[in-house]
């Protein structure tokens, strides 16, 4: 069979070509398609739910996440700090129980969490809009009172919250730190801005 001068060397070079060309169009195509599924940023700055991995999250860390323009934090307590937490007295803070309600109702006990171990927190001081210092340790410097038991201080006006986001007794800052609507896809996904009722 004759060849009629085809040089298969160049065309399957050609067709090769216009495959790859063909492939990044498509990826072209295809990458502001599927970014168009995601949340736009003015529709999260509305409080599109947003996901937060804590796979990653050592305890006794923290991360922070962005809601509504706001920061949450998501805390990985240790059992010291669990037990740091639950042993405060009703008279060191201002709202032991939560009975303001800074928290959705599903929110209940000391911990003010769904699963003891995992906090969180909207990180915005509840007296003027500070955001907290995280301060974990035991009697940890720079936050001015004695027997300290790890929680977050506020270095504008001296506001303490413990590891719960309770307030402590006498500080400027009159209510507990507020938390967020939030559930567990997962053991590594939270999502917040979703209720746990209404997933």
């Amino acid at each position: 069979m004759a060849d009629n001068g085809v040089n298969k060397g160049r065309r399957r070079f050609l067709v090769g070509a216009t495959s790859v060309v063909g492939a990044v169009g498509a990826v072209g195509v295809a990458v502001p398609f599927v970014a168009s599924w995601q949340p736009s940023a003015r529709a999260r700055a509305a409080g599109a739910p947003v996901q937060a991995d804590i796979s990653k999250l050592e305890p006794g860390q923290r991360m922070t996440v962005e809601w509504r323009g706001r920061p949450i934090w998501i805390i990985h307590r240790t059992p010291e700090m669990i037990e740091r937490t639950e042993s405060l007295s009703d008279e060191q803070l201002a709202d032991p129980n939560s009975e303001v309600p800074q928290q959705p109702a599903y929110i209940e006990g000391e911990l003010r969490s769904i699963r003891p171990e995992i906090g969180v927190l909207i990180g915005i001081c509840t007296h003027l809009g500070c955001s907290p210092l995280f301060r974990p340790e035991p009697d940890a410097e720079g936050v001015g009172v004695e027997n300290w038991p790890g929680g977050f201080f506020c270095p504008c006006h001296g506001s303490r919250f413990d590891l719960a986001g309770r307030v402590f007794t006498n500080v400027p800052a009159p209510t507990n730190l507020e938390v967020p609507p939030y559930r567990f896809e997962n053991d590594d996904i939270i999502i917040v801005g979703e209720d746990e009722e209404t997933a």
